[in-house]
């Protein structure tokens, strides 16, 4: 980024950290050495996102991530407060679900099918030397269903304790990070906390409608990043983690308890009815604390609010885990009639959370569209519709990964039989509607290759047409076939970005029937398609039996390849960097839905950005251009928007290679869309974002032009020059979203804004004079 391998580390630490070139480090100091060209600085933040090879391994909890995305893609809306804390309130129970999904799946695979299905069954546990202690045939002290499963409820106890101590280990190190409050009094950094802080909701006037521009002297509006209280959740987060922490171990407590409760109930027992009574009940109490919790609003914005909730940290965890231990004494109690038959009754709990995760989908999406025509933007994803998508493509993540596990295991202990199939298999194996689930798959990307092969042959045809007026824009007399191919081919795909919401909208709606689908065929039919089909034909039975096979190995190497991934990032710097760019993206937000998402890096970058820019400012008096290129130059702005007025005035925003409104601005439209960016073109000094048409990711800003300047620049030409010429004699490459540094373009844009921040601002008395101007430059390593 600093063009020179001799860099000095400025501030910061080994996490995350600004550095200059080692000659410009006293450059304050000696001004007279810098009055020609701009003092670069860079912001290294690769740590935060991609640098510990363990966080790979966050991959594994992707459906968190996605569900944590929805919550921010909520549309622009105004004067509908009651609609915004609704909309939020369903991503975080949906969020609640995916939590319970993922203890359910481990109680599935540890209680059902080892503890209570394999080691109740001589032809299974006698394959399996380590489950000897457990087997039935054994007849040791194990051996009773109940014990059995106490012992196995460990693994899932297990997973939900990690993931609270991941949880709490990320929250310690990114939400407690307290950011420097500068106490500027303004509408956007004054008044208490109040109810309507929910995770962001606009604190804006009334914005005009689609029709209308914005007018030079209309109210400015600021976007909800520029609070001061956004890029801290420490409160929230510490509260979510408390419910879904104790949402996991009544899960577990539910299972084990249950069946014990179960039998009790049905006679014989030795163990009295009224302990089971008392125990679900106990069960039922907790789960409506937990939903009290979850379902309350917490995230206050407009200040730094460090109040914890100390009675639902505390009680409610360790109340759950007090269930759990209840549950595992209850269930071991001696009953020595009780025989494991069949499977446990985890076909209703599946049932009831895949139709409870629909139906709160249907209600996201109505609450979205609603929200969307109270002030529609035309380029908003999905008319709206965008937050209810990806919240629905992360329950079908969690599906395909809880299905993925139960099958492959089932699979593995079944040895040469299939679970399921009647002779030949030893278990019943997973719930029947986790079979229905698989077996729909290969009818969904069945679904997808008609709109995929469309978008290809556009694609194909948009390279053809596009050659000649490729060739003229170059100007080339004598053309060359091959290097007008590839640059229109690298520009028709590069639009293909802009085809990502129809895409995910086709997906997410046909997930969302095929599920509907797969529960109303396991409740009718109660058997795995295979053999609901039998009687209907010869080719409808071979037809069900190849949907259900190849459904249930490709939801396996799903589930695999997550875990392959993993281990390859671990080992392997590159793709490292690779998945590094999914969390560019992913956990730039808060950890508003979902506390055990991977953390938000963003509450460590935005601060250090904007501290680092104030202090210059304000101890300088200098002018600064802060330039960005891709995740960097969102970041850039979302630090701008946290600055002062005082120093925000001396802030000029270079962008280049910015998904700020092609990505940000479609998808997260409250906080990235119209108004918010006018709003920010206003507020700054001056601003100028370059683009090319071979980038898959950046793109124009799309502003209003009317105060001054348009703030797009572009499309660049790229690849510079079409052919060989005195000045660049070899072929120059299409660089697409990489080196924009690299463009003559770049130093003329930055000259420029300089230029128009106007002289150096005299220092008050008393203080040294300091450089007159300066360059900061956020992104990864790579640039």
């Amino acid at each position: 980024m600093l063009g020179d391998p001799r860099t000095t580390r400025i501030t910061g630490d080994a996490t995350a950290a600004i550095y200059r070139r080692t000659e410009d480090v006293a450059a304050e100091q000696h001004p007279e050495r810098h009055r020609d060209q701009p003092v670069a600085e860079a912001y290294c933040w690769s740590n935060l996102t991609s640098g510990n090879g363990s966080r790979a391994l966050w991959l594994l909890l992707l459906p968190f991530m996605v569900v944590n995305l929805a919550h921010w893609m909520r549309p622009s809306s105004q004067g509908g407060p009651r609609s915004v804390r609704l909309y939020g309130l369903v991503v975080r129970l949906l969020a609640l679900s995916l939590t319970v999904l993922l203890t359910a799946a481990a109680c599935e695979v540890a209680l059902d099918l080892v503890a209570w299905q394999c080691a109740g069954m001589p032809d299974c546990s006698g394959r399996r030397s380590w489950l000897g202690f457990l087997s039935a045939r054994q007849d040791g002290w194990f051996s009773q269903p109940g014990r059995r499963l106490s012992v196995a409820a460990l693994v899932p106890a297990a997973l939900v304790g990690l993931l609270w101590y991941l949880s709490n280990r990320t929250w310690s190190a990114y939400e407690s990070q307290r950011p420097l409050s500068w106490d500027e009094p303004g509408p956007a950094r004054t008044g208490a906390p109040t109810d309507e802080d929910e995770a962001g909701e606009p604190c804006a006037p009334e914005c005009p409608d689609r029709e209308t521009r914005v007018p030079p002297d209309a109210p400015l509006v600021r976007s909800a990043l520029g609070r001061p209280g956004f890029w801290y959740g420490r409160r929230l987060v510490a509260r979510l983690r408390a419910g879904h922490t104790a949402a996991g171990f009544l899960t577990v407590a539910a299972t084990v308890g249950g069946a014990a409760a179960r039998h009790d109930r049905a006679g014989g027992s030795s163990v009295p009815e009224t302990i089971g009574v008392l125990f679900e009940a106990c069960l039922v109490l907790c789960a409506l604390a937990v939903l009290a919790v979850v379902c309350r609003r917490g995230r206050s914005e407009r200040r730094l609010d460090s109040r914890l909730d100390r009675a639902a940290i505390t009680f409610l965890p360790g109340t759950a885990l007090a269930l759990l231990v209840a549950a595992v004494l209850y269930a071991g109690w001696s009953r020595p009639d009780w025989v494991s038959s069949g499977t446990l009754p985890g076909e209703s709990a599946f049932r009831a959370l895949t139709l409870g995760q629909g139906l709160l989908v249907v209600v996201l999406g109505v609450v979205a569209l609603r929200l969307h025509r109270r002030r529609p933007e035309p380029r908003t994803t999905l008319h709206g519709l965008g937050g209810p998508a990806v919240a629905m493509l992360a329950c079908a993540l969690g599906g395909v990964m809880t299905g993925g596990v139960s099958q492959r295991v089932a699979d593995w202990l079944d040895g040469p039989g299939t679970p399921g199939m009647g002779a030949g298999s030893a278990i019943v194996g997973p719930p029947v509607l986790l079979s229905w689930q698989a077996s729909v798959i290969p009818v969904l990307l069945m679904l997808l290759l008609v709109p995929l092969t469309w978008l290809a042959a556009r694609t194909l045809r948009r390279a053809r047409l596009s050659g000649p007026e490729i060739e003229a824009e170059y100007g080339e007399e004598y053309p060359d076939p091959g290097r007008t191919r590839r640059i229109a081919r690298t520009r028709a795909t590069a639009a293909l970005t802009d085809s990502a919401p129809g895409i995910l909208g086709l997906l997410s709606g046909a997930t969302l029937l095929l599920g509907v689908a797969a529960v109303a065929g396991s409740w009718l039919t109660g058997q795995v398609p295979g053999l609901a089909a039998e009687g209907t034909g010869p080719f409808t039975e071979a037809l069900a039996e190849a949907a259900q096979s190849t459904g249930s190995w490709l939801i396996g190497f799903g589930a695999i390849l997550f875990v392959t991934w993993g281990r390859r990032a671990y080992r392997d710097v590159s793709a490292r960097r690779t998945i590094g760019i999914l969390w560019d993206v992913g956990t730039f937000w808060p950890r508003a839905a979902h506390p055990f998402a991977p953390p938000c890096y963003a509450e460590r970058a935005v601060p250090d950005l904007s501290s680092r820019m104030a202090a210059w400012t304000g101890r300088t008096r200098g002018r600064l251009v802060i330039s960005g290129h891709s995740q960097g130059s969102v970041l850039a702005a979302a630090a701008v928007w946290q600055l002062p007025d005082t120093a925000r005035h001396r802030v000029a925003l270079l962008t280049y290679g910015s998904p700020i409104e092609r990505l940000y601005g479609r998808w997260f439209p409250a906080y990235f869309g119209r108004a918010p960016m006018e709003g920010l073109h206003r507020s700054v000094h001056c601003w100028r974002n370059l683009w090319r048409a071979t980038d898959p990711i950046g793109g124009p800003v799309r502003t209003d032009g009317r105060r001054g300047p348009e703030v797009d620049r572009g499309p660049l030409r790229d690849p510079l020059v079409y052919g060989r010429t005195p000045e660049h004699p070899l072929p120059e490459p299409i660089l697409g979203h990489s080196d924009y540094q690299a463009d003559p373009v770049f130093a003329v844009e930055r000259a420029a804004l300089l230029e128009r921040l106007g002289p150096v601002v005299p220092r008050q008395t008393g203080v040294q004079d300091a450089g007159a101007q300066a360059q900061g430059s956020a992104g990864r390593s790579s640039g």
